[in-house]
């Protein structure tokens, strides 16, 4: 869903964004200062409980600085364009409900509302929890290998995610396994595009090796050959 820059007072947009900026739920990131402003994340439950659950960022003065936005712009605008991105290139991403920013005396508010993934635990959490162990070795690989085809399908087209840990990597996997398993990503917050592939899949990787508590060793050799043959670039 495309939203502007500066949401007109008076109009509908603006009305809209009032809405959902009135909306409350539970905090599940506790608003932190950064980049000289506030970013936070709620969950809102629905009215109907068989609808998933709604994470709405919420942000004041949350701004990243290029050289197409010198004066600075709002990050939730940047994770916006990265989610519409990754989904064309078929990488599956929470569904996008709501994205606005509102500038109010030289005050940005922004606001960025995405659905649940539901059915998907982390890649941290799998390991903490021992999913390994429930689901046999043999979607354990399949697992790592979808993991590792899911970065390089972005790291193809020069996208990186900025921020690649562990509870950022989703998973879900077909009780009835009969598809298998799938994998998402999510919090596209730093993603950008790079120069070069390798740039992308050598940030990104590094990131998440540094980040991998859970994950042994064997497992990550097993997910760096499984890249490598994804990338179609060999190791980076």
């Amino acid at each position: 869903m495309a939203a502007s820059l500066v949401l007109p007072r008076g109009s509908v947009q603006s009305t809209t964004f009032k809405r959902w900026w009135d909306t409350r739920g539970d905090w599940v990131e506790a608003p932190n200062q950064r980049r000289d402003g506030e970013s936070g994340v709620q969950c809102i439950q629905p009215r109907d409980p068989a609808q998933g659950a709604l994470y709405c960022k919420r942000q004041v003065g949350h701004l990243y600085r290029s050289l197409l936005h010198p004066f600075g712009r709002p990050t939730v605008l940047r994770e916006r364009d990265a989610l519409d991105a990754f989904a064309t290139l078929g990488v599956r991403v929470p569904r996008l409900i709501y994205c606005a920013a509102k500038q109010d005396d030289g005050q940005w508010r922004a606001l960025l509302v995405t659905e649940e993934l539901q059915g998907y635990i982390s890649l941290e959490q799998w390991y903490r929890d021992d999913h390994r162990q429930r689901w046999g070795e043999a979607l354990h690989r399949q697992m790592l290998e979808q993991v590792a085809a899911t970065l390089a399908r972005f790291h193809r087209a020069r996208w990186q995610h900025g921020c690649c840990y562990p509870k950022h990597v989703f998973i879900k996997v077909d009780a009835e396994q009969t598809s298998g398993v799938e994998v998402a990503v999510l919090d596209l917050e730093k993603s950008r595009r790079r120069l070069r592939q390798v740039d992308a899949a050598r940030h990104d990787l590094r990131q998440l090796n540094r980040h991998r508590e859970g994950m042994p060793d064997g497992d990550w050799a097993l997910l760096r050959r499984a890249y490598a043959t994804a990338s179609g670039t060999g190791a980076v």
